[in-house]
């Protein structure tokens, strides 16, 4: 059975992972978001066509970019801390 220091150790540890996936994918969408509003703040343009697709496009481009490190850092979470848990090596 798990004990509570190192229940609350994987649950710390698997949020940092999910803060640390996120991030790339977050700052993108915030960067092209800031910039796209900027522009139909300067252009009056209010199409909403204009506000999703580049921020959808800028997503892709960077989920692909950013695919090999987040695999990584999943990979390295699961196979130290939750598979020898699993197994028993704690």
């Amino acid at each position: 059975m798990l004990g509570e220091g190192l229940y609350f150790d994987i649950v710390r540890q698997a949020l940092w992972v999910a803060v640390i996936t996120s991030v790339p994918i977050l700052a993108v969408a915030l960067v092209t978001g800031l910039a796209v509003g900027l522009f139909q703040a300067l252009t009056s343009i209010q199409e909403m066509t204009l506000t999703f697709v580049p921020k959808l496009v800028c997503i892709v481009i960077a989920f692909w970019m950013s695919m090999g490190f987040m695999t990584q850092a999943l990979v390295t979470f699961f196979a130290e801390t939750l598979i020898p848990l699993i197994a028993g090596g704690r």
